[in-house]
């Protein structure tokens, strides 16, 4: 009988079910040296890189995802049966999806200088990694990157897969300026642009956030600037970085509506004490926190810096980069957005449109503000698929 128990167990093991999908795999790809639109080298760059769906003969079936600014290249999928999350875009990657991987070939890639170098599923090139000059982590030597670097070494990779056309190049918030930088510098490859929760035409209100979300970091005494491999990390600084991060993704429908003025503990009245909290507090404190311990500081500058200097690799201004861009354009936005405003997202699709260039847009409806392009993106999935069929 056990026998018989153990054979069953290992047909079913063997036998696809009902909505089975396949293991994502993590693969790395390498190149000898980059050269960085600043016009710095670095040696042995990494980047990790998943698939899903197969790619056709002609090659000519890829979409293309970009992350967002603390995700990485897990879009759909599980590593294994017993990992509990899918990746952060499965409601729509995937067979019969909007993304359909029956007839699409979808690429993700971990960008440059990725947040989550504790993350063993995630490969990139940073300031954690090692100098191979030096042989010591590069910390704030490592050259200055922009979203512009993300977007040739992607290239890089599909060059070495031979893919030469793109059916469309998707992503949310710093994902969505990699999609709008690829159209601006490869337009010839771009069939389709679908950015999602970011707008073209960002100026000093988005870089002087970045600007708040990175000052923790430099204010803690353990960054010195940036020289902390072999000591203490500045985990303090990074865990508020964090937490500003958290709170400006999210509504302030969401901050009130779940939490409010809820205490942490409701034996712990906040008048009582500093060390009293209300619930949204130590929320906050514990995503820092939970977030920090994967992530690395220097990293997180370089990500900050790469955004601020958004669409300069190849213009003067964003409205120049921004006129490059001859790609029919899905733009995917919430009114709720406290990161890229309405109006900009709007004024992006002015600018595009102006050589009448085709821009629609669609308003995902939520609670969650920037983070409903990550969590309410199904809203968005007829069109997506109507998009990506026309």
């Amino acid at each position: 009988m056990k026998r018989l128990v153990a054979v069953l167990f290992v047909i079913m093991l063997a036998t696809p079910a009902i909505g089975y999908k396949p293991l994502v795999k993590k693969n790395a790809f390498e190149m000898k040296s980059y050269t960085t639109v600043g016009g710095k080298t670095i040696k042995k760059v990494r980047v990790g890189w998943e698939t899903y769906g197969s790619l056709n003969a002609s090659k000519d079936n890829v979409i293309l995802i970009c992350h967002y600014f603390t995700g990485n290249s897990h879009a759909a999928g599980k590593y294994s049966f017993r990992e509990k999350n899918v990746g952060y875009w499965d409601s729509i990657i995937g067979s019969g999806k909007p993304i359909d991987t029956d007839k699409f070939h979808i690429i993700s890639v971990d960008s440059l200088v990725n947040l989550s170098t504790g993350n063993p599923n995630v490969i990139t090139t940073g300031p954690a990694s090692i100098n191979p000059d030096s042989g010591k982590p590069y910390g704030m030597t490592f050259p200055i990157v922009t979203i512009r670097d993300f977007v040739n070494v992607q290239k890089a990779l599909l060059d070495s897969l031979g893919v030469k056309k793109l059916h469309a190049v998707i992503g949310p918030s710093m994902g969505s300026l990699q999609a709008y930088e690829w159209a601006s510098a490869y337009p010839e490859m771009v069939s389709r642009l679908i950015p999602v929760i970011g707008a073209g035409y960002t100026n000093g209100n988005l870089i002087a956030w970045l600007n708040i979300w990175a000052s923790p970091i430099m204010l803690d005494k353990n960054w010195r600037g940036g020289d902390y491999y072999n000591g203490q990390p500045p985990l303090r600084g990074l865990t508020e970085a964090l937490k500003i991060v958290t709170l400006h993704s999210q509504s302030w429908e969401w901050s009130n509506g779940v939490f409010g003025r809820t205490w942490a503990n409701k034996n712990k009245n906040p008048l009582a004490s500093f060390s009293n909290q209300y619930k949204i507090e130590a929320v906050l404190n514990n995503v820092g926190k939970a977030r920090a311990k994967s992530s690395d500081a220097n990293h997180f500058l370089y990500l900050v810096k790469a955004n601020q200097l958004f669409l300069t690799g190849h213009g003067k201004s964003l409205i120049e980069g921004l006129h490059r861009i001859n790609s029919p354009t899905l733009i995917i936005h919430t009114d709720e957005d406290l990161i890229f405003f309405p109006e900009e997202v709007r004024e992006t699709a002015v600018l595009i449109s102006s050589d009448s260039t085709p821009v629609k847009i669609v308003e995902l409806q939520g609670a969650r503000g920037h983070l409903d392009g990550v969590l309410s993106i199904k809203q968005a999935g007829a069109k997506i698929k109507e998009f990506l069929e026309k």
